[in-house]
C-alpha cells in the first residue's frame, strides 16, 4: 500500500469519526485534496484512490498541471488577483477565495464570455489576523447583497482560513463564527445566494472544523506528506 493510499484511508476515517461525533453523515463533508507544490503524478495517484476534488492555491500551478492531471474537479482556494481570473475561469468548479465585490465583478465578466455561471464562496477573515485575506465579518452581508445581483456568479457559502495554532478554543471560535455568520446570511433569504457550503479546516484542525459545521475540508500534507518548496 502506498503512503498516499494509507494517508487517504486515515483522513477519510477521521472525517467519518468527526462527522459521527457531531451527529452528521460522512458524505455531508467533501474532502478537497490540496495539491500546492505536489506534481501531477502524486495527484493522479490520489485520484486513483478516490479523490474527486483538488484545491490549488496558485493560478500558475493550475495552468502547469491542468493537462497532466486526470479528470477531477478543480477548486481555487488561494488568493485570486483580478488579472488572473481569465486563466482559470474555464477550469475551476469553485472559487473559495472571493474577498471583494471588484473580484466578483471580474469573475462575472469573464464567466459571461464563456456562458458559465461560476460558483464561488466568500472568504471571510473571521480571526481578524492582519496577515490574512478575507472580508471582515461585519461587511459580509452587504457584500453578499451586492454580488447576488451578478448574473454569472453564484454564491454557495463561505470560506475561512483559521490561525495556525493548537489552541482548540480559538480554532473552535473561528469555525463557530463562520457557521453563525452563514446562518445570519441564510436568514436574509437573498436571491442567488445559498449558504450550503462552509469551507474550513485543514490538515491540523479539520476534525474540529467538521464538528463546528464544515462541509468542505482542505487537506494537503495529511495526504501527500511534507511539501518541498525548493521545486
Amino acid at each position: 500500500m502506498s503512503y498516499i493510499e494509507k494517508n487517504l484511508l486515515e483522513v477519510n476515517k477521521k472525517i467519518g469519526e468527526a462527522a459521527l461525533s457531531a451527529g452528521r453523515k460522512a458524505d455531508e463533508i467533501k474532502l478537497i485534496a490540496v495539491t500546492k507544490t505536489y506534481g501531477a503524478d502524486l495527484i493522479n495517484e490520489a485520484i486513483d484512490f478516490g479523490v474527486t476534488d483538488i484545491g490549488e492555491n496558485r493560478v500558475q500551478e493550475i495552468m502547469e498541471k491542468y493537462e497532466s492531471v486526470k479528470q477531477v474537479r478543480w477548486h481555487l482556494i488561494g488568493h485570486l488577483q483580478k488579472n488572473k481570473v481569465k486563466y482559470i475561469i474555464d477550469k475551476v468548479e469553485l472559487i473559495h477565495s472571493v474577498d471583494s465585490v471588484e473580484l466578483a465583478l471580474e469573475i462575472d465578466k469573464k464567466a459571461k464570455k464563456i456562458d458559465k455561471i461560476q460558483k464561488i464562496l466568500l472568504e471571510v477573515n473571521v480571526s481578524g489576523e492582519e496577515s490574512k485575506f478575507g472580508i471582515e465579518p461585519e461587511r459580509c452581508l452587504d457584500i453578499c447583497r451586492e454580488i447576488s445581483r451578478l448574473e454569472n456568479v453564484k454564491i454557495l457559502g463561505l470560506m475561512t482560513v483559521a490561525p495556525f495554532t493548537d489552541d482548540e478554543t480559538l480554532l473552535g471560535n473561528v469555525f463557530s463564527g463562520l457557521k453563525k455568520l452563514a446562518a445570519e446570511i441564510e436568514n436574509e433569504n437573498i436571491e442567488n445566494v445559498s449558504m450550503d457550503e462552509l469551507s474550513m479546516g485543514m490538515t491540523n484542525d479539520f476534525p474540529l472544523a467538521i464538528e463546528k459545521g464544515a462541509t468542505m475540508v482542505r487537506v494537503g500534507t495529511g495526504i501527500f506528506g511534507k511539501r518541498d518548496y525548493t521545486k
